[in-house]
């Protein structure tokens, strides 16, 4: 099932994604945090969901509705570095021996089509086409043999990187976590239609020209590993989102520099998932405020 958080008569809803359109999950769910609490319900709402598709009367036409971040503030938003071979290469980077994470903050989560500013602060703005997975059940110290059960399901991430603030701080964190540098979406695809995470094709665009293409059979430390090593050190939560890293091809690595510019457009597609596309505009000066 394509669970996906959506606009339609200036109402935000939730709702699977059907070849005959938008099929609405309970009106319990309407407002921002509805996937949130779609996510906490668990199977009894996915199971509500699937028989509402089979009855369903009033499915909305998909050009009717706006598509908005699955997930509108996760609680945690975390990245993962150097978790592909190729991108280890391409770095010149040593081959880890755990996973390292880091944060986004949920400030920078937007959805898709929004925008993705080019910052007043940088002009090294870069693309990370990413497979994210979403925790569906709070959990804490899960083996390897529990992990699949706590999956809500899978999208796709964008892991916008400012790249000079990124390398400022050992920890990543400013450089990861600008306003609006975590496209998400453009839904949740749930586990039953992924099959096998680790054997997914991933592909970047800016523009027409094809960045990146890899697979995710290429991990060095996989969807599982990567939750079972982080419930060790924390619960984890319906609605937090773990990006799984990214393959080469990035635009830092590129001579000249291949780095995003106003007037540009990213895509990323995801095998068995869909295209997560944004384009990319100058900050604009209404950014700047005090509430």
């Amino acid at each position: 099932m394509k669970l996906a958080s959506y606009k339609f008569n200036n109402t935000v809803s939730v709702g699977a994604i059907t070849d005959a359109g938008i099929c609405p999950a309970a009106s319990d769910y309407n407002g921002d945090n509805g996937m949130l609490h779609f996510l906490e319900a668990g199977d009894a709402a996915l199971f509500v969901l699937t028989n509402s598709i089979k009855n369903c009367e009033n499915f909305i036409a998909a050009n009717d509705a706006q598509l908005l971040k699955p997930i509108s503030k996760p609680n945690k938003f975390f990245g993962v570095s150097l978790n592909y071979a190729d991108h280890i290469e391409e770095t010149g980077l040593d081959k880890p021996d755990y996973p390292t994470f880091f944060n986004k903050q949920n400030s920078c989560v937007i959805g898709p089509g929004d925008a993705i500013h080019r910052p007043k602060a940088s002009e090294k703005l870069d693309y990370e086409g990413e497979l994210g997975i979403v925790i569906g059940k709070r959990c804490r110290h899960v083996s390897r043999e529990q992990v699949a059960s706590v999956i809500a399901g899978y999208t796709i991430v964008n892991d916008v990187s400012v790249r000079d603030w990124q390398m400022r701080s050992h920890t990543w964190t400013l450089g990861k976590s600008f306003d609006t540098h975590g496209p998400v979406g453009p839904w949740i695809v749930t586990p039953d239609e992924i099959g096998d995470p680790q054997n997914l094709s991933i592909k970047t665009w800016v523009n027409d020209d094809l960045r990146q293409n890899f697979n995710t059979e290429n991990m060095v430390f996989d969807c599982y590993y990567l939750i079972e090593y982080l419930s060790q050190v924390m619960t984890l939560e319906p609605g937090d989102i773990i990006a799984t890293g990214t393959g080469s091809g990035v635009g830092v690595k590129m001579k000249p520099r291949g780095y995003m510019k106003p007037g540009d457009e990213v895509r990323i597609e995801i095998e068995k998932i869909g295209v997560l596309k944004n384009p990319i505009i100058q900050e604009p000066e209404s950014s700047s405020f005090i509430d």
